[in-house]
This record gives structure tokens, C-alpha cells and sequence, in this order.
């Protein structure tokens, strides 16, 4: 099973971008993804790679339930 999780983009770079999920902050590539991405776009990120821009109120409310369960499970 593969997960992939919403973040925020907070700076862009020449071919990469860093994103903010859930207050982490990690340099992803921006080479998969079809579409230029701005400061405040959400995309979905797996395994290092941005690899789809994100409708800001489903990745907000993905992230939250992903928060949700990891707390359950705790």
C-alpha cells in the first residue's frame, strides 16, 4: 500500500519545491507533475516526488483525517 500526503507549498525552487505537512517542511521534486505549481498551491506528495496538484479544502481535510487516525492508533 502507498500513501501520499497534502502539503502546502511555501517556496519554490528551479526544479523542486519546499512544502509544509503538518508543520514539517520537505524539499520535493516538482518534475512529475504536469502543471507549475505557486507558493500556496497544495499538491500530493509521495516518496520525495510532488506528483499532483491538490484542491486546497480536500488536502486540508485529508490531512486531517490522516491526523485523526494516526492518533487513534497511538
Amino acid at each position: 500500500m502507498c500513501l501520499g500526503l497534502p502539503g502546502k507549498v511555501i517556496e519554490i525552487k528551479e526544479f523542486s519545491a519546499i512544502v509544509d505537512i503538518a508543520g514539517t517542511k520537505r524539499e520535493v521534486s516538482t518534475m512529475m507533475l504536469a502543471e507549475n505549481v505557486e507558493v500556496g498551491d497544495y499538491v500530493m506528495v509521495h516518496v520525495g516526488f510532488a506528483i499532483a496538484k491538490m484542491d486546497p479544502e480536500e488536502a486540508e481535510e485529508t490531512l486531517k483525517t490522516i491526523i485523526e487516525y494516526a492518533d487513534e492508533i497511538d
